[in-house]
């Protein structure tokens, strides 16, 4: 992990403990000053410093996982082809612990993903219902103008949403794959942000 990445997850894990720059700054024997350039991205930590976060704040900063840390990534995003959300709860649930990027960008795929499926459920709903409406008006002896039958409302309703949205969906995947790969930021349009 880089930073500014860095200072903000240690930021976030010391505010989680409720400890003072001080308290942490004492555990890890190194200066006030020093975890507040931590923080604050001014400064990369040397490898000791780094040890000694790790075990004050009970948290693993991967330095050595940079290349996991990018296949992680990828598989989360990419996980966006596939239209679920059980695949990326597993791989953030597995590895947030490990890397502040699979942290926020997996609670980043996982909001998008929800928002997918409650889009893609209520999509469902109006195929159901845009027929009984059409059904409804040709009993109710109305003439529109034009005469569809129920099959040829179903089978124009049905597959569109559906497809629309795993089009769209696949292509945000895919989109914030490739930013991630060039370390440029993520966005992920129309999520709601269900998991904080």
């Amino acid at each position: 992990m880089n930073q500014p990445d860095l200072g903000l997850k240690v930021t976030e894990l010391r505010q989680q403990k409720n400890m003072t720059q001080e308290q942490l700054a004492e555990r890890c024997e190194v200066s006030t000053r020093t975890i507040q350039r931590i923080e604050s991205g001014e400064v990369d930590p040397r490898s000791y410093t780094i040890q000694c976060l790790s075990e004050a704040l009970d948290f693993d900063f991967g330095m050595n996982h940079t290349s996991s840390e990018t296949q992680w990534l990828m598989a989360l995003h990419l996980s966006n082809i596939v239209c679920t959300i059980l695949i990326p709860l597993i791989i953030w649930s597995r590895k947030k612990s490990q890397s502040y990027k699979i942290d926020k960008q997996g609670r980043d795929v996982l909001n998008f993903q929800i928002t997918m499926v409650l889009i893609f459920l209520a999509s469902g709903f109006l195929i159901f219902l845009v027929p009984a409406v059409f059904f409804a008006i040709g009993r109710s002896g109305f003439d529109p103008g034009f005469h569809l039958g129920l099959m040829e409302i179903m089978f124009i309703c049905t597959p569109l949403p559906m497809v629309l949205i795993s089009i769209f969906s696949a292509s945000q995947g895919i989109a914030n794959a490739v930013r991630a790969m060039s370390d440029r930021p993520i966005h992920y349009p129309l999520a709601i942000p269900f998991v904080k």
